[in-house]
């Protein structure tokens, strides 16, 4: 560690002392870096397991909480663990809806501990039972394993049209949130937007799948109905994105980057319009193009 000096957290980032080596020519430079903070999160769920999430915080740790009928129990925004939590439920499928949901508490004096208690524990079907959860990957096991992951799962709605010089717009407006990126380039970000493509809910973290579940969450907790709705990712698309995108009847998913062979059949099988490469006023469309009008 004598090269790399940690410095405090702010926002999602920390300072890290670096030496840069511009060419063999130049002299070598000392400067600090703002890198992505990569912490644990650990979602504990009475009756059903441990998980620890591997995560970025990017607002203020402290007390939250969240009970259905009283709805959350702190002002202001939504706080980033309890809808990365509520999103990891639903698209693990712990829960179908809000109402599932007993309790959410995150404690002062434990800030990286989510306590969450369900109103029925017996019926959760996930494949997950605790274990880590990596910033890289929100899936594990093997290709039959992956198949099980949206067999189940119905067909999402047939509501949405979309003119496809829309999506620029949209991307634009996920990137402007996009701050940690802009000075750590270590961050993905999901954004979440409404029929008319009015901006719900945007999110950045160091995992896709995180920031995915952190748009979800943070619409459930809201009570804010996703179901024929459209998402932008920072990112390319794999399996996990695609499931994550049914378990919510999101119907449209965009990414700037390229989609997975197995997220492309996902998403014809689930009825998803799956676009991928969308930057510069074009995009890709791998399946059910007709909702682009």
């Amino acid at each position: 560690m004598d090269l790399i000096e940690m410095q405090p957290q702010y926002g999602g980032m920390r300072q890290v002392g670096a030496h840069r080596f511009p060419s063999s020519t130049q002299p070598v430079l000392s400067e600090d870096c703002w890198v992505v903070d990569e912490q644990a999160l650990f979602v504990d769920v009475e009756g059903v397991g441990l998980y620890t999430m591997m995560w970025t915080r990017t607002d203020a740790a402290g007390e939250a909480g969240f009970l259905p009928q009283e709805g959350l129990l702190n002002e202001g925004m939504v706080p980033e663990a309890l809808a990365l939590c509520a999103g990891f439920l639903l698209t693990e499928s712990m829960i179908d809806t809000i109402d599932d949901i007993a309790s959410l508490a995150v404690c002062p004096d434990a800030p990286d501990v989510v306590k969450v208690v369900l109103v029925d524990p017996s019926r959760v079907r996930s494949n997950r039972r605790s274990g880590l959860i990596a910033s890289s990957c929100g899936l594990c096991g093997g290709i039959d394993q992956a198949a099980d992951l949206y067999g189940g799962l119905s067909r999402v709605p047939e509501t949405l049209c979309l003119e496809p010089a829309r999506f620029e717009p949209l991307m634009q407006a996920m990137q402007s949130c996009q701050s940690v990126f802009n000075l750590t380039g270590g961050t993905h970000a999901a954004a979440l937007f409404s029929p008319q493509a009015v901006m719900l809910a945007c999110a950045e973290d160091l995992g896709r799948h995180n920031a995915f579940d952190k748009v979800i969450g943070s619409c459930l907790l809201n009570r804010i109905n996703t179901a024929g709705c459209v998402v932008t990712l920072s990112g390319r698309v794999s399996l996990e994105l695609i499931v994550k995108a049914a378990r919510a009847g999101i119907e449209m998913v965009g990414a700037v980057s390229a989609p997975s062979s197995l997220a492309i059949e996902a998403a014809d099988r689930l009825g998803i319009t799956l676009c991928g490469f969308v930057r510069n006023d074009r995009l890709t469309a791998f399946t059910h193009p007709h909702r682009l009008k």
